[in-house]
């Protein structure tokens, strides 16, 4: 059965989408000024798959169209940081307790076991078709790469990124634990590996004797092979879990051109209000952009048995912000040990990051974080704008304002490739059975 959402869409290659609301920060050139509410409503005109125009609202009455009744359209999202190579192993390898070393263990175990070139296709390939029905046209995803197993997946990923092209754009983001860079022949070889294919170099840090040493060899390959670099970082509640510091450093100290991304942050939320600062200076200084996770951080952080969780386990998203840092939120894990929920779904992270992060009343230019935001930092601003002259990949809903979008899940939504209808018809998860059986 075809699911195309709730919007009829003219045949005719050049029509109106009429009486829409639009979030005024995802769209350049919008009529009029926008409310409270960073809402603005126009006419979006259509042509060959393309943004013709916005034009205030009621104005296109000569076209064929659709009236939107002030729903909101958006542009499609832009998915930073995910995993899409450990997606959707939860039924054959669950978290046992829901914590952080748990998920390690067990992702380490099932990895080590079960991840053939064709188990990651598979399972990669479902996630790309959730994300595709619910209207992402770009995603970052960060790739397991411990020896032997980068020999394994990026090859998939490239084969996947390309079979993918014109309906998702891929990046890809090597990740290991960082002391495995300080080893030679891993070091030159996963270099290799990620010029072959594109890839992004990227680590999971943590405090360590070693921590700057192994900072200025990642930093060094990075310059001396062309690589932008994107690093998990202090994914903990202890507020000692410092490394955001010492990248901003080596950044600083390498004079690092290329672009670096760091994700969680954690602990930066812990720390004393000075030391934050401190360190916030420092990651605005050395240009680092920062996404956050929040459904995959307040399902993780402050776990602990038969204990009420004392905090959300976010960065602090507001306070980077004011400092003119970059910022995004993104997916992370999906039904994996490291989150046991998720299916890509961007609404979802948006509707997530209002509740956790409070980044609402109002919700104002916080759709940045979700499409355009992410867009720039991953040096794509032809994705997450809703533009003259851009291609049509729009988002349609029924929702008109805040309340309405952020309290449903938004399953009838309407998502337009180039001006046309999608099939959000979603991949069951039955497709999955062969592979998820417990050995």
């Amino acid at each position: 059965m075809t699911s195309t959402g709730f919007a009829t869409i003219p045949e005719a290659g050049r029509y109106a989408l009429c009486n829409a609301t639009v979030p005024a920060v995802l769209a350049e050139g919008a009529p009029g000024e926008p409310g409270f509410d960073g809402l603005v409503t126009a006419d979006i005109v259509v042509a060959d798959g393309r943004i013709e125009r916005l034009s205030p609202s009621g104005t296109e009455t000569d076209l064929p169209g659709f009236d939107l009744a002030h729903g909101m359209v958006w542009p499609t999202f832009v998915d930073m940081h995910t995993h899409i190579d450990k997606g959707h192993i939860w039924p054959r390898m669950p978290n046992p307790d829901g914590t952080f070393i748990s998920a390690l263990e067990a992702v380490r175990f099932d990895r080590e076991t079960r991840w053939s070139a064709e188990d990651v296709a598979r399972r990669m390939d479902f996630s790309l078709r959730c994300a595709f029905a619910y209207g992402t046209s770009l995603l970052r995803t960060h790739i397991d790469s411990p020896p032997p197993q980068h020999r394994i997946s990026w090859p998939v990923f490239a084969d996947m990124r390309e079979r993918w092209k014109g309906r998702i754009e891929l990046q890809g983001v090597s990740l290991f634990g960082i002391d495995v860079i300080l080893d030679d022949s891993f070091a030159g070889e996963l270099a290799e590996i990620l010029r072959r294919h594109g890839g992004i170099l990227g680590a999971a840090t943590f405090m360590m004797p070693e921590l700057d040493a192994a900072l200025d060899r990642m930093f060094g390959i990075a310059v001396d092979n062309g690589l932008d670099l994107d690093f998990h970082v202090d994914e903990s509640e202890d507020p000692a879990a410092r490394s955001l510091r010492h990248i901003a450093d080596a950044a600083l100290r390498h004079r690092f051109a290329g672009r670096i991304n760091v994700g969680h942050c954690c602990s930066l939320a812990r720390q004393p209000a000075a030391e934050a600062e401190a360190t916030m200076v420092r990651v605005r200084e050395a240009g680092i952009t920062v996404v956050s996770l929040p459904m995959c951080n307040m399902y993780l952080q402050d776990r602990h048995s038969g204990r009420t969780p004392r905090w959300r386990g976010v960065t602090l998203l507001h306070e980077l912000k004011e400092r003119g840092i970059p910022i995004a939120v993104a997916s992370d894990n999906t039904r994996d040990p490291f989150y046991a929920y998720g299916d890509l779904d961007m609404v979802e992270v948006f509707r997530e990051a209002v509740r956790v992060l409070h980044l609402d009343h109002p919700i104002g230019a916080w759709p940045m974080v979700a499409a355009r935001g992410p867009a720039r930092i991953m040096d794509r601003p032809d994705h997450g704008s809703i533009a003259k002259g851009g291609t049509a990949d729009l988002v349609l809903f029924r929702a008109r304002s805040w309340t309405e979008l952020c309290a449903r899940p938004q399953a009838d939504r309407t998502v337009l490739r180039a001006g046309r209808p999608i099939d959000r018809t979603l991949p069951d998860y039955r497709e999955l059975d062969d592979i998820m059986r417990v050995t």
